[in-house]
C-alpha cells in the first residue's frame, strides 16, 4: 500500500481547527482562518478528453464576443496587423492563468476565490465588486441586440430587453444549469468554426496572410495614437475571456467533475431541479503515489481541453477576424471609435467587397456569438457571486442554497438591466473607464493570489513550478503594466 503523507490528528490554523479530534486527516497547506479545514479524500480516476471537453468550450464562447468580433478586428483596420502579437501574448497568459485557476479546483475541488478567502475573508466580497462592476451596467445585453436590429431593424433597447428576460428564464429553469449553458456555448463556438472557414476561403486572399508574415517584424512594438489606450487594454484584456470571468473556469470545471471537483455540489434550478443546499468547502487529494499520479492525468488532460476548447479557438477568431478586418476596411476610417458604427460599416463593406449574403452572414454570426455571450456573462456573474456568499457568508443557512442565490442575483442582473434600458439613459462616461480599467487591475491582482495560493495552499508535490510560476509572473508584470499605464493615461486626462 502506499504510504499516505501527513499523520493522523493533523490540525489547521485558525478559529475551525480542531485539535481534539484524531479523525479524520486535515490538510495542513489549506489555512482555516474563514472556513472548515479540508478533509484528505481520494482522487477519482481521469476521464478522457472526449468527456470532459466542456468547461473551456464555455470560456471560449464567453471570450468570443467583443475581444474578437470588435475590438482586435477594430485596432487592425487602424492600426495595421501587426499587433497582433500581442493578442497571442494576451491569449497564451490567460491559457496560464486558467490553469493555474484548473490547479487548485482539480485538487481540493474548492474555487479559487475561496482558496483566496481563506487567508483573508475580504477577497471574496471584492471579486464579487470586480465582476459585477465591469458588468452593472448591461452593454453586455444591447450588443446582440444591435447587431441583430442591422438584420431586421427594430429598437435594439426592446429587442434586448426581450434578451435579457429569455436569459433569465433560461438560466434558472434548466434543471441542471451548467448542462443548459455547456450547451450553447457548444453550438455558439461550433458557429464560430463554421464562420472562420468559410471566411478564410471566402473573403481572405493569400496575400492578406502574406501581410500578416510581413509584420512579424513588429513584435515588441505598441500601437501610436491611431489606437487608444483604453482601446488597447479592453483588447489585451479580453483577448480570450478577461476581468473575473476566467477565476470561474473553478466553478466549471466542478460542475462537470474535474478532479476533486467530483465531490462539490452542482447548481440546479430552484424550480425544475433538486438543489442541494450544502455549502461547497473543499477536499483536498490525499498525498500518496496513486492519488498524485491520478492527478498528475487530469492536469494533463486539463491542459488539452485549455488548449484545444479556448486558447486554439481564442486566437483563431482573433487572427481571422482581424485579417478579414485588415483585408477590407484597413484606412477607410469608418468609425472613431471601436463600436458598433465600426461592424455595421465592416458589414456594409463586406456586403461590397465579398457578396450581399456574407455581410448578411457576418451580422447573423455577431448577433448569436454577443447574445450567447450576454448569456455567459449573466451566469458567471451570478456563479460567481452565489458561491462566494453561500462558502464564505451563508454557510449555515438552510433556507437559501447556491441555488437560490443564483437564480436571485440572475433575475436581479436582467431585471436591473430591463430598467437601466427603459430609463433611456446613457452609460455615465466614469462606469465607462472604470469598467476597463477594472478589469486588467483584477487580473493583475489575482495573477499574484494564485503564485501565493498554489505556493503555499497546495501540497509539496502539486505545486506550481518551474516554467508555469515563471509564466505568472509574466502575467504579474504584463497586467501590471498595461493597467497602470491606463490609470496614468486617464490621470492625465483628469487633471
Amino acid at each position: 500500500m502506499a504510504q499516505e503523507v501527513g499523520t493522523r490528528g493533523t490540525t489547521t490554523k485558525g478559529r475551525f481547527g480542531r485539535p481534539d479530534q484524531p479523525e479524520p486527516v486535515y490538510a495542513p497547506e489549506a489555512r482555516s482562518d474563514h472556513l472548515p479545514p479540508m478533509e484528505y479524500r481520494d482522487m477519482p480516476e481521469p476521464l478522457p478528453l472526449r468527456k470532459v471537453l466542456g468547461p473551456s468550450v464555455i470560456l471560449a464562447g464567453v471570450g468570443v464576443g467583443s475581444g474578437e468580433y470588435i475590438l482586435w478586428p477594430y485596432i487592425s483596420a487602424n492600426a495595421g496587423i501587426g499587433f497582433l502579437y500581442l493578442a497571442f501574448v494576451g491569449v497564451t497568459i490567460q491559457y496560464f492563468l486558467n490553469m493555474e485557476i484548473e490547479r487548485y479546483t482539480l485538487a481540493t475541488g474548492e474555487t479559487a476565490i475561496a482558496g483566496f478567502a481563506r487567508s483573508w475573508k475580504p477577497w471574496g466580497i471584492l471579486f464579487c465588486v470586480f465582476a459585477v462592476v465591469p458588468n452593472i451596467w448591461p452593454g453586455w445585453a444591447t450588443a446582440g441586440a444591435t447587431t441583430f436590429s442591422y438584420l431586421v431593424g427594430g429598437s435594439p433597447t426592446v429587442i434586448a430587453m426581450i434578451v435579457l428576460i429569455s436569459i433569465g428564464v433560461a438560466l434558472t429553469t434548466s434543471p441542471v444549469v451548467y448542462k443548459a449553458l455547456e450547451g450553447a456555448e457548444f453550438f455558439k463556438v461550433g458557429l464560430t468554426i463554421v464562420f472562420l472557414l468559410i471566411a478564410i476561403v471566402a473573403a481572405i486572399s493569400p496575400s492578406d496572410w502574406g501581410a500578416l508574415s510581413d509584420n512579424v517584424s513588429n513584435f515588441g512594438t505598441l500601437p501610436t495614437s491611431d489606437v487608444a489606450i483604453s482601446t488597447l487594454l479592453a483588447g489585451l484584456v479580453f483577448a480570450g475571456a478577461g476581468g473575473a470571468n476566467n477565476l470561474v473556469q473553478s466553478n466549471w470545471i466542478r460542475e462537470k467533475g474535474f478532479g476533486m471537483g467530483a465531490y462539490a455540489p452542482r447548481i440546479e434550478s430552484p424550480v425544475t431541479g433538486a438543489p442541494e443546499p450544502a455549502a461547497s468547502t473543499g477536499t483536498m487529494m490525499r498525498q500518496d503515489e496513486e492519488n498524485i499520479g491520478r492527478f498528475r492525468k487530469w492536469f494533463s488532460v486539463a491542459n488539452k481541453e485549455q488548449l484545444v476548447s479556448f486558447w486554439a479557438i481564442c486566437l483563431a477568431s482573433i487572427v481571422v477576424f482581424s485579417v478579414l478586418a485588415y483585408s477590407t476596411v484597413y484606412g477607410k476610417n469608418i468609425s472613431d471609435e471601436a463600436d458598433f458604427d465600426f461592424i455595421k460599416g465592416e458589414g456594409e463593406v463586406l456586403k461590397d467587397v465579398v457578396g450581399p449574403w456574407f455581410g448578411t452572414f457576418f451580422w447573423i454570426f455577431g448577433s448569436i456569438s454577443l447574445v450567447l455571450v450576454a448569456l455567459g456573462v449573466v451566469d458567471y456573474v451570478a456563479r460567481l457571486c452565489a458561491d462566494v456568499l453561500k462558502t464564505l457568508h451563508l454557510r449555515d443557512n438552510a433556507r437559501w442554497s447556491e441555488s437560490k442565490i443564483y437564480a436571485a442575483i440572475v433575475w436581479t442582473m436582467c431585471l436591473l438591466g430591463v430598467a437601466v434600458l427603459a430609463s433611456g439613459f446613457d452609460q455615465p462616461l466614469v462606469l465607462l473607464v472604470l469598467s476597463a480599467c477594472l478589469n486588467g487591475i483584477v487580473m493583475f491582482i489575482y495573477s499574484i493570489l494564485l503564485i501565493r495560493l498554489n505556493r503555499t495552499g497546495l501540497p509539496p508535490a502539486i505545486r506550481v513550478r518551474g516554467l508555469r510560476l515563471g509564466a505568472l509572473c509574466v502575467a504579474v508584470l504584463f497586467y501590471g503594466f498595461f493597467a497602470g499605464w491606463y490609470v496614468i493615461v486617464q490621470l492625465g486626462e483628469i487633471f
